[in-house]
């Protein structure tokens, strides 16, 4: 994620990965859909409707698994959606407690999330 986004971009982003395809988009997908499409993160189809890029399903699933992180960091019993548990998984981010089933945040999620939240205090 090379773009800092703002709350509304990544909620614009989010709405428009559950919209349907014919579907008439929101006003927050349009006030947003100029600058998203010029980082190529939502493109117009031939069609004239909007979709989500490549690098903008990605930069939403980096938002989801930093933010599923987060929750499982600050309540364990929190269920984190499939592929997201998924990948925290295979990255060793979060492990399955073996006495209650629940996902904990390994010592390198931690770190990981250290490192996110040193980046966005630098950059400010």
């Amino acid at each position: 994620m090379s773009h800092k986004l703002s709350i509304d971009e990544y909620d614009a982003l989010e709405q428009l990965s559950k919209l349907p395809r014919q579907s008439k988009p929101g006003v927050c997908i349009s006030r947003n859909a100029k600058r998203l499409c010029g980082i190529k993160l939502m493109a117009y189809r031939k069609d004239g409707t909007l979709e989500l890029t490549e690098n903008g399903r990605q930069t939403l699933f980096i938002k989801q698994c930093i933010d599923g992180l987060r929750a499982i960091a600050n309540d364990p019993d929190t269920a984190l959606p499939g592929p997201v548990a998924t990948f925290l998984g295979k990255k060793a981010h979060v492990e399955v407690d073996a006495d209650t089933g629940k996902l904990l945040i390994t010592q390198r999620g931690r770190e990981c999330l250290a490192d996110i939240d040193a980046q966005m205090q630098s950059s400010k």
